[in-house]
């Protein structure tokens, strides 16, 4: 069998794997493993094997991961998910809709000490959604809003995806996690326009709460400084990584020492089987997560080795379409992609071949990277295979009644916002590059 044809299989058994439902880090490894077996016998994959498995993670770096994952236990199951939820409440009181505007930031602050998009999801479906449901707001946007808003942790620093793309691609760290938080913040007040817009022009979307100004403004005082835990963990993670005190792995944790101090200190853990059942979760993501991350590099080794990534890299930087063109079209790949993969899954598949094109036609890889983010969040509220869309099904108490076809239409609106941002970050570099810039030269 020549190298290219093993590359196509390659591809095509990947794909019929997850069709069949496979794991996706078993698919990833499965297939690599066929055609490596193929073109190098049962001894060259072996050792191919081996070498991925320990020289693509050992490294600082990666440690990373699983510390950003034990910082999110040890806030979600440690209450600090509420206090962000009704500070942010508190303050967005008097505008139209202002649990579901609640429900957006609260998510960007949480994202901003969890790195999960699942788990920010599930986590406010618990908090948020019962206390929409119990005023009367329209049940299938307040689960759109939430699964939509729980794709920022994707975008926030400091995001798993974030490190993962930069583990692909031999970028910094730093400079993706800055490059996420103007894109972040201007989704979210996107999100919080379109929701203004939407209840005022149907009221009965989001019930008003009828309460006196002395009751907001007792309120507003007392939630908004419920949550200064929340802020002490974003400034020690954030600015020691932005100040250079701190590396990627060591902010991460600081973060999770924190988390843990503030989650005794706030009485939310009293015993040690609260601390071993955060531990044992994190553990549990952790090992879900390298896993795939494993085999989607090992995945990627092997189709680096058939040579198809730089025969499609060649032929496109040879055609003469337009470096627009061929941006867009890498978009839409992106994007129908999101739609039935795992995030980590396409990028193994794709920035092997369409990274060296892109840079050699010009474009920036930081930039590139937050537009990757922005289409898995898009790819995570879109059907068929809506990620958040099936965390906050999960999630949803019992004595609420709604289907993934009704998630799916609450999250209609705001993929619609998603869809604009993502051209306004493609049209405008400087949104995602000024940050990173300023800050690390």
């Amino acid at each position: 069998m020549d190298f290219l044809t093993a590359g196509i299989l390659c591809i095509a058994l990947l794909l019929v794997l997850m069709a069949i439902g496979l794991q996706i880090g078993l698919a990833f490894l499965l297939s690599g493993f066929i055609v490596s077996f193929l073109l190098l016998g049962f001894d060259g994959t072996i050792s191919l094997l081996g070498q991925t498995s320990y020289f693509s993670i050992a490294s600082p770096t990666w440690a990373a991961i699983p510390l950003f994952i034990l910082m999110g236990a040890f806030a979600s199951n440690g209450g600090l998910a509420r206090r962000a939820y009704d500070g942010i409440h508190a303050l967005a009181h008097r505008l139209p809709g202002s649990l579901m505007i609640a429900t957006c930031f609260s998510c960007g602050i949480f994202g901003a000490i969890s790195g999960s998009s699942i788990a920010t999801s599930a986590i406010f479906g618990r908090i948020a959604l019962p206390e929409m449901n119990r005023l009367g707001y329209n049940n299938a946007l307040s689960v759109g809003v939430i699964a939509s808003a729980g794709t920022f942790a994707s975008m926030i620093p400091p995001s798993m995806m974030m490190i993962i793309y930069a583990l692909f691609t031999q970028q910094s760290i730093g400079k993706l996690f800055a490059a996420g938080i103007l894109p972040g913040i201007i989704t979210a007040f996107a999100y919080a326009a379109l929701i203004v817009i939407m209840v005022k022009r149907n009221p009965s979307l989001a019930p008003d709460l009828q309460r006196t100004a002395e009751e907001i403004r007792k309120s507003r005082r007392t939630e908004v400084a419920r949550m200064w835990p929340v802020m002490t963990i974003a400034f020690v993670v954030l600015g020691g990584l932005y100040s250079g005190a701190f590396t990627p792995t060591e902010s991460a944790a600081a973060g999770s020492l924190i988390s843990l101090f503030f989650a005794w200190y706030l009485k939310s853990f009293t015993k040690l089987s609260d601390v071993t059942g955060s531990m044992r979760e994190a553990a549990s993501i952790t090992a879900m997560l390298f896993l795939i991350n494993i085999g989607a590099l090992f995945y990627s080794r092997v189709l680096a080795v058939t040579g198809l990534p730089s025969e499609l890299t060649m032929m496109l930087q040879n055609t003469a379409l337009p470096p627009f063109v061929i941006l867009m079209g890498v978009t839409l790949i992106f994007l129908l992609l999101g739609m039935i993969m795992v995030p980590v899954g396409i990028y193994a598949l794709t920035l092997p071949i369409v990274l060296p094109i892109l840079t050699g036609l010009g474009y920036d890889p930081i930039w590139f990277g937050v537009i990757a983010l922005k289409l898995t969040e898009i790819g995570a509220i879109t059907p068929p295979v809506g990620l958040n869309v099936f965390a906050i099904k999960g999630s949803i108490p019992k004595d609420i009644k709604i289907s993934v076809e009704q998630v799916y239409k609450g999250c209609m609106p705001f993929l619609f916002c998603d869809v604009v941002v993502l051209f306004l970050l493609i049209a405008f570099p400087a949104i995602s590059l000024w940050l990173p810039n300023l800050l690390l030269n």
